[in-house]
């Protein structure tokens, strides 16, 4: 064995062997659950659990669709368990197509806004009614 290969931990070397589709996941992502409505004139987009490049979709959709319909949209984001960079793009480019007001954002999403600089960009409040009013 080559020397510099010689401290690499056998999971990070490229052994050639494929894993199985079980084996692809070792931990299944958490549900991704959204449901929308109307609060004083404004449009309420609640998102429950984790999102990533798997589970976005259904929450891209409804913010989509609601920055079209709606003067203002909200994320009700108290009940987001996981976010990655998937999640924070489409935070960027819904604030970027109309009004979007963040409620709430769970300590790793807050955090991961943080980190990025987008806590800057994202107008947070720290209710729905907070988020309608202004």
């Amino acid at each position: 064995m080559p020397w510099d290969e010689a401290g690499v931990p056998a999971l990070t070397r490229d052994t050639g062997v494929k894993p199985l589709p079980e084996q692809a996941t070792a931990y299944p992502p958490e549900g991704a659950a959204v449901s929308q409505y109307a609060w004083r004139g404004a449009w309420v987009v609640v998102a429950r659990g984790a999102f990533d490049m798997d589970s976005i979709t259904p929450l891209a959709d409804a913010l989509d669709a609601a920055v079209r319909k709606h003067p203002k949209v909200i994320l009700d984001a108290s009940g987001i368990t996981f976010a990655d960079s998937t999640l924070l793009n489409l935070l960027i480019l819904t604030h970027q197509a109309g009004t979007l007001r963040v409620v709430a954002p769970a300590p790793q999403l807050q955090r991961l806004c943080e980190i990025t600089g987008v806590d800057g960009l994202l107008q947070t409040r720290d209710s729905v009614d907070d988020a309608a009013a202004s």
